[in-house]
């Protein structure tokens, strides 16, 4: 630690402290930094009526007219929730328990008379959301994200807070990622609402696996319904994980950390000291599922780092009431794709081809999807609140990208540069690294994409404009060069692919054949037909998929077919003229006799000892 530490120390100079003072004062100005209050919440599970029974002692400096506000949504899932819609029997007293009025002005805004006297809360949030960014109770365990539950006052979320979570008759366990405050597991404090907010809580009849320690930091992994058979076996390669995961940046930043695994379902969310995983044990008897389930949780702990930590300067202080928008999310979600697969192979879990293979498969996602002629991975960053984290995927044309898929393959390319350039004497590592300790270890704050790609080129030694513009164009990518760095060749000519062309996937759903997927520019599309149209006939007989498949066989470019289809209630015959579809594999393999660089740059990345 200390000699990475000591690596970057020169970087700091008066300009940067005096940006950080700035910074620093400008943050305590805008989000209103009060002295003297004292913030204590209580919750209670109520699994009868799925719902958390939250209360608020508030006292110390206030005005006459406290503005309470519920965030719309919770860090980590860029998406609105308007948490306030599920707050129901509202009421506010004083300390001695008279009734203060207040106006519900809004649907997350509740204004209370203060009076400048102690305030006291009480209300109901609903529980039904069965996921890692919502609220959820059953008869036998509670998820609860702060963002959902405890409201904050206006313009004054730097306020340290404390919790008590009252157990539930029969449940086993609290976990937390919070610091507990003593020796008493069910209360817990956090600096300010940022920490809070950041920090979910899970509860019920849950199972605790073998915990491990890294430098002397505890770490634990606690859940519902896990279903794992080999528990030991599961938490040291767990371990291996965490110790990878942290060498790449040399430091380990918390005092102690815990993976809360929800159940069945789908989905994460990273924090400061925790992760929320959604999963079962079920695949982990065989590789692909180790795989998926060990990438997934690299994941959500190497955000602990990129995004919680090395973060673009929008993401914190954050803004609750209108979310906080980033173009940087290729980066901070795109690069933690890349270093899941990074974090696993070093840990010897996975081999060179399984990388090779995940990143390929990234690589595909993007170039196979129309959106890669329309969006950037900046505008896909940006639009994330409205095209959602995988883009706007129920369009019938989908002008829009993942960042998740182009991220790492960007990711990569990078990596590559910056190891070809420097003699494979730095790597993007070092690139984590520098935005770690200059940015959140000296400067307490995040990056701007200027200081980001400033970072990048000092690294590299060189300008990386071309890299750059893949980023925030929709410039076609010439892979070549980059995996050529790393002996790589990749297949990216396009090549006719035998048998008639329609663009049509479909399935039998019910006795009928519904159309799932139309190719955007291919005849079908062309033709009119687009997807959940219902295909009646084929030719006048009637539609099978045995039917509809055998076309690509015993139809040839330029024949025709007569589809009667269903189109929102309307029939309609469709002619579509057969056409060849041209396609890209984008096959990734060694080349013959790479020179010496190249084969030390691949044994560095994809087979690293």
């Amino acid at each position: 630690m200390a000699t990475i530490y000591s690596k970057f120390k020169g970087r700091k100079t008066s300009a940067a402290l005096l940006t950080a003072a700035v910074y620093f004062i400008l943050t305590c100005t805008a989000f209103g930094q009060k002295s003297g209050q004292k913030w204590h919440f209580g919750i209670s599970a109520d699994p009868a009526a799925k719902k958390a029974h939250v209360t608020l002692e508030l006292s110390g400096k206030l005005p006459d007219t406290v503005v309470f506000k519920m965030p719309v949504w919770t860090t980590g899932y860029y998406q609105f929730m308007n948490f306030g819609k599920n707050v129901s029997d509202f009421i506010a007293t004083d300390e001695s328990g008279n009734e203060l009025g207040f106006k519900h002005t809004d649907q997350n805004t509740w204004k209370v008379a203060a009076n400048h006297k102690a305030v006291k809360l009480k209300y109901d949030v609903e529980c039904t959301r069965n996921f890692v960014g919502g609220n959820y109770i059953d008869t036998a365990h509670a998820y609860f994200s702060p963002a959902g539950l405890f409201m904050y006052q206006d313009k004054n979320i730097i306020q340290p807070v404390s919790i008590t979570v009252n157990k539930y008759p029969g449940w086993t366990r609290i976990a937390a990622g919070l610091d507990v405050a003593g020796s008493d597991s069910t209360q817990y404090t956090a600096p300010d609402f940022d920490v809070l907010y950041d920090a979910p809580i899970l509860m019920g009849k849950l199972e605790k696996l073998p915990g491990f320690t890294v430098k002397g930091i505890p770490h634990d992994f606690i859940g519902y319904k896990m279903a794992i058979a080999d528990k030991q076996g599961f938490m040291d390669d767990i371990k291996k994980i965490v110790e990878n995961g942290s060498a790449i940046i040399g430091e380990i930043p918390y005092k102690h950390y815990v993976f809360l695994g929800l159940g069945p379902g789908g989905g994460g969310i990273e924090h400061l000291t925790s992760a929320s995983v959604a999963f079962t044990g079920n695949g982990l008897d065989k590789q692909a599922g180790k795989m998926r389930l060990y990438s997934f949780l690299a994941h959500e702990y190497f955000h602990t780092y990129n995004v919680k930590r090395i973060r673009p300067i929008e993401l914190g202080p954050f803004d609750y009431e209108h979310g906080s928008k980033t173009e940087m999310l290729w980066v901070s979600e795109g690069f933690t794709v890349y270093y899941e697969y990074m974090i696993i192979r070093r840990a010897g879990l996975t081999n060179a081809q399984e990388l090779i293979g995940q990143l390929r498969g990234n690589l595909l996602n993007y170039e196979k999807k129309p959106g890669h002629l329309f969006q950037s991975a900046t505008q896909a960053s940006l639009e994330t609140w409205s095209d959602g984290p995988n883009g706007r995927v129920a369009d019938e044309f989908n002008k829009t990208i993942s960042y998740y898929d182009k991220g790492p393959v960007l990711g990569l390319m990078l990596d590559l540069k910056i190891r070809h350039e420097t003699q494979n004497k730095e790597s993007l590592d070092d690139v984590m690294r520098t935005l770690y300790y200059t940015y959140f270890k000296k400067l307490k704050r995040g990056f701007t994409p200027q200081e980001f790609r400033k970072v990048c080129e000092e690294t590299a030694g060189v300008k990386l404009d071309e890299l750059f513009e893949y980023a925030s164009t929709v410039k076609e990518i010439n892979y070549h060069p980059y995996f050529a760095y790393a002996g790589l060749d990749i297949d990216d000519a396009w090549k006719k692919l035998p048998g008639a062309w329609s663009g049509i996937t479909a399935k039998t759903q019910k006795d009928s054949l519904f159309i799932t997927a139309v190719e955007y520019d291919s005849p079908a599309w062309k033709s009119g037909i687009r997807v959940r149209n219902k295909i009646i006939s084929i030719d006048g007989q009637p539609a099978t998929l045995a039917a509809l498949q055998a076309l690509s066989t015993t139809k040839k470019d330029g024949d025709a077919v007569e589809l009667e289809v269903e189109q929102k209630g309307n029939l309609k015959k469709v002619k579509v003229i057969f056409g060849t579809e041209n396609s890209r594999s984008f096959e990734i393999k060694q080349m013959p006799g790479p020179d010496a660089l190249q084969t030390a740059i691949y044994k560095s990345v994809f087979d690293p000892k």
